[in-house]
């Protein structure tokens, strides 16, 4: 390697680093304030205490904020991860109508900014009567953490060779059959992967939920309410929370995205 390659290199390492501190440094900072006293005089570096993590367990509408968010992250990854699959399966059959309509339709919200998508959802559920809700959430989350797996679960299908799915038809295998047996064990590590992304995005979705949410609220929008006041150390230890999940998230997603030698993702 010459020595401009080694002063290129040096240079990109340097400028990582920098990205990566402006990126977290808010989430360290955040955590130090949740754990040590601060005040005119500085921070208390003798003072460091967990207090504020533990009074979060007994807020109540905290711990309903926790339970929406879950409720509403299961849900809509489950329904998500089922119209997928059944959409790539049917893209990719033989004589499949109108793909290109059906991809609109998948990738259009999440492209959209979320604050459209969620106004468009908002007029629609007001159209039908529906009342807001944790249903709403749900179904908005859906819509907008589709184009993800349907994405990845598209393209793991589109690598496997047609032989196969020929091969079990072959041997006279069901369409079922040939799905649970032959094209599942494929895609699930595709689908696993996208699952555990599209629950980070609904963990932290903030804008879509906040036209749907009626008088239920989930975690980031009980966040956003706390933080209109001022921010305490309880609301540091919440953010600190927060960021944790979805950083744990990433790190799961990015190492289950790194190929292998059985080129399972």
């Amino acid at each position: 390697m010459t020595n401009s390659e080694k002063l290129l290199n040096f240079a990109v390492s340097v400028l990582v680093l920098l990205v990566l501190l402006v990126l977290y440094a808010p989430f360290f900072v955040g955590s130090i304030f949740s754990i040590f006293e601060t005040d005119r005089n500085g921070i208390h570096w003798d003072d460091g205490t967990f207090a504020w993590y533990l009074k979060l367990w007994s807020n109540t509408s905290i711990m309903d904020a926790i339970r929406s968010t879950l409720l509403v992250g299961l849900f809509s990854v489950s329904a998500a991860v089922i119209l997928a699959v059944t959409l790539a399966l049917y893209v990719e059959s033989e004589g499949a109508i109108g793909r290109r309509l059906i991809e609109l339709v998948v990738y259009l919200p999440f492209l959209l900014p979320p604050i459209v998508t969620g106004l468009s959802l908002l007029i629609f559920f007001a159209e039908l009567g529906v009342s807001r809700g944790i249903t709403t959430i749900a179904i908005g989350h859906t819509v907008f953490v589709l184009a993800l797996l349907y994405r990845l679960v598209l393209t793991r299908l589109q690598a496997l060779p047609k032989s196969l799915v020929e091969a079990s038809a072959d041997l006279g295998a069901t369409q079922f059959q040939t799905l649970r047996y032959v094209l599942w064990p494929h895609l699930r590590p595709a689908v696993a992967t996208g699952a555990i992304l599209a629950f980070a995005l609904s963990f932290d979705e903030t804008l879509i939920s906040v036209f749907l949410a009626g008088n239920e609220t989930t975690l980031p929008l009980r966040l956003w309410a706390m933080m209109r006041v001022g921010f305490t150390p309880e609301i540091n230890a919440l953010v600190t929370i927060i960021l944790s999940v979805s950083i744990l998230l990433a790190i799961v997603v990015s190492m289950r995205m790194k190929p292998h030698r059985d080129n399972d993702f």
